[in-house]
């Protein structure tokens, strides 16, 4: 079935590994929603049983890279309606959010075919606003089959169609697990960068007209390229979100993130360097 033959509303996707402590607040925030999918990278943990208890569908694949892991979903999971809301389980939505969700894909004359959201994330109890380039829009709802991901870490969207605004924002957990979890996972990332470190750079994938663009996300993305070619990255970085983007408004908690971001960065430097030896290339 065509995606304009699918009832209007909205489907929840959710992507889990082992996320037991997140996941049932998680759908309690769609308790509204006859249709949530949870597509599990084969959690070891009770996942499974959790989304089965609160009536989520359950789909395990093997994860590949988060661009990848998407795109299979919307090739794959036949969503029962039109819209589908991401979600990853350290993420809530409140209720003002979920009325426009339900507001946008109920209305069958809505002229785009995605939506950004503001994304809040939290550290330490405090929502840290400056050292995260508040707003931060990041495409959430989207019809699936206008709609595909690149790059394995920090997927860039590739719409086909006009991208709108909602209104109000979705609130971002990620150190819900702890520290040790962040690290972890930031340590793959890393990886992940790293390779698309290597492509950007052997590619010449560098725009500098894009650095002005009106759309934030291709900013963004051209600041990232930009930042890929700049030297001790890591001290940028945090030079720029702690003092450029005033993330020492945000206390002891906007210092330490800015400085675990800069240390995350400062990772991706180093398997750069890795690949580069292993390369045959300089050190």
């Amino acid at each position: 079935m065509s995606e304009n033959q699918k009832p209007l509303g909205v489907s929840v996707f959710i992507q889990t590994l082992d996320e037991e402590v997140n996941l049932a607040d998680c759908i309690a925030c769609f308790s509204w929603c006859d249709d949530v999918v949870v597509l599990d990278s084969f959690s070891s943990d009770k996942t499974e049983q959790i989304a089965k208890s609160m009536g989520a569908r359950w789909i395990q694949h093997k994860y590949e890279g988060r661009a990848a892991h998407q795109n299979w979903a919307m090739d794959n999971i036949d969503f029962k309606y039109r819209w589908v809301y991401y979600t990853d389980a350290d993420e809530r939505v409140p209720p003002a959010l979920a009325d426009e969700i339900r507001r946008i894909t109920s209305d069958a004359k809505t002229p785009h075919v995605a939506f950004q959201v503001a994304r809040r994330d939290h550290f330490q109890n405090t929502w840290i606003k400056h050292s995260t380039s508040y707003p931060l829009w990041i495409i959430r709802l989207f019809q699936p089959g206008k709609i595909r991901w690149a790059r394995k870490a920090n997927p860039v969207p590739e719409i086909e169609g006009t991208v709108g605004r909602l209104e109000n924002d979705y609130l971002h957990y990620p150190f819900s697990k702890g520290l040790a979890d962040w690290i972890w996972r930031h340590n793959r990332y890393s990886s992940y960068e790293a390779e698309e470190t290597m492509h950007s750079l052997a590619a010449g994938e560098l725009r500098l007209s894009e650095l002005f663009s009106l759309d934030p996300i291709t900013r963004r993305n051209a600041l990232k390229r930009l930042s890929l070619r700049l030297p001790a990255r890591p001290v940028f970085k945090f030079i720029y979100f702690y003092f450029f983007r005033l993330g020492l408004l945000d206390g002891m908690p906007g210092f330490r993130y800015c400085l675990l971001q800069s240390i995350y960065e400062y990772f991706i430097v180093l398997k750069v360097m890795e690949l580069r030896a292993a390369k045959g290339g300089s050190k």
